[in-house]
């Protein structure tokens, strides 16, 4: 399994959000923000893997911490559906992992920035056990046709938070709307947010992500 930064619950824990960076960077990325968020730690655990090493394509096969291969500037181009069933299993064990440790499914919200975020919608829609929610962050609704045909029943109504910078440079602004326009005509309840912002997060964005945390897990 993934090796992980865990930021552990101050009691026993009843939640966990396991949480993926974005391309090139690694599970410490996003553990700064956690005390930013404004949720009670005390029965909930953050959990924050490292992705594989693996070469970026776009990136003249670079090998850098990657969820999957980008192999166009256009993104939704030429996906690399490999790369995806991977990185689907690898999130699979992870939930697992926090089930085994006494945490029921629908206690387990999965979160992800750009890279993780795509990653995070590709598995969660398909996750064979209801979820509590998931957090896509500067993202997209990669393998859109496969998407409708393999998801699951079970989570078609888990709440799911979309945020994304109107000035993004990576994963273009209009890239997130169309994917919440498909996401809700497949009938997803979706909570959405954008921000004047880049490829980033902001203190807005991060208030905003902790009312949903706080609201989702009740």
């Amino acid at each position: 399994m993934l090796d992980c930064e865990i930021i552990d619950s101050q009691k026993t824990a009843n939640a966990s959000v396991i949480w993926l960076h974005g391309l090139g960077a690694d599970g410490h990325d996003f553990s700064p923000i956690v005390p930013q968020l404004g949720v009670n730690q005390e029965q909930l655990r953050f959990v924050f893997p490292h992705a594989p090493m693996q070469a970026v394509t776009i990136n003249s096969g670079y090998v850098m911490p990657a969820w999957y291969d980008i192999k166009s500037t256009d993104i939704q181009a030429n996906e690399d559906v490999e790369g995806f069933k991977q990185s689907q299993q690898h999130l699979h064990d992870l939930i697992e992992a926090e089930h085994n440790k006494g945490i029921d499914y629908n206690r387990i919200i999965l979160a992800g920035f750009s890279q993780g975020g795509a990653v995070v919608l590709h598995t969660g829609l398909r996750f064979s056990q209801k979820l509590a929610g998931i957090i896509a962050l500067s993202c997209y609704l990669p393998l859109v046709d496969a998407t409708q045909a393999e998801r699951a029943t079970v989570n078609q109504e888990t709440p799911i938070f979309m945020g994304h910078g109107m000035s993004d440079s990576v994963v273009p602004f209009q890239a997130g709307v169309l994917s919440r326009q498909t996401l809700t005509q497949l009938g997803y309840a979706i909570t959405w947010n954008d921000y004047a912002m880049d490829h980033s997060v902001c203190n807005e964005e991060i208030t905003d992500i902790g009312a949903w945390i706080n609201k989702t897990l009740g």
